[in-house]
């Protein structure tokens, strides 16, 4: 069971080619500095995701979420 729910992550983290994070941080009027010194990362890792260099483990991304409190479908670009 446990090794399905890790595909099933895996499956979904590789979905996941742009995120929302830099256009939510805006409205929300909020720092990249303050998202990185919340989430316990660097300032340049939080710049990595704004700037979709690179894209947050579905964990962080679900603690992005909550730290900004809106729901992690609205930091996913979808592709349809």
């Amino acid at each position: 069971m446990i090794e399905l729910k890790n595909c099933g992550i895996l499956f979904i983290q590789n979905l996941i080619k742009m995120n929302r994070i830099k256009e939510v941080l805006e409205e929300k009027g909020i720092k990249q500095t303050w998202l990185a010194d919340k989430l316990g990362k660097s300032f340049n890792t939080v710049n990595s995701y704004v700037q979709n260099r690179q894209q947050p483990r579905l964990e962080v991304l679900n603690e992005i979420a909550d730290i900004l409190d809106v729901d992690i479908k609205s930091l996913i670009i979808s592709n349809k």
